[in-house]
């Protein structure tokens, strides 16, 4: 899945414009990759296209943070100023869209960094 494809994809299913998911997406990679170790970046980067990879460099960190979900919708709120509803909606979308996106080894590499609260945010509610 090239960069354009992704955003395209994030945009259909969140109701934004292109734009708006484009940034969305910049923002939510960056946001996680605080949480990642430098070596799970780099593993998360090979898997994706070049714009993508930028901004999981730029939010990759010698030191890893600790944060859950709600504080990444936060981060993520203010840096594209959107409502939280849309930001914990768009955060949960770009993780989908990765999901399909990267392979299975990696994607379950990426959660096991970022924990089990985000992985309960990518359960269906019901």
């Amino acid at each position: 899945m090239d960069e354009q494809e992704f955003v395209r994809t994030v945009a259909e299913r969140t109701g934004l414009g292109r734009e708006e998911a484009g940034d969305l997406t910049w923002a939510t990679l960056e946001t996680l990759a605080h949480r990642l170790s430098p070596g799970e970046a780099r593993d998360l980067v090979t898997e994706l296209p070049e714009g993508l990879a930028e901004a999981v460099r730029r939010g990759t960190t010698d030191r890893i943070e600790r944060f859950g979900h709600k504080e990444s919708v936060q981060r993520v709120a203010e840096r594209t100023m959107l409502r939280e509803e849309e930001a914990d909606r768009g955060v949960r979308t770009v993780l989908a869209v990765l999901r399909e996106a990267i392979s299975e080894k990696e994607f379950n590499d990426l959660m096991s960094q970022l924990g089990t609260d985000f992985s309960q945010a990518m359960k269906p509610a019901g």
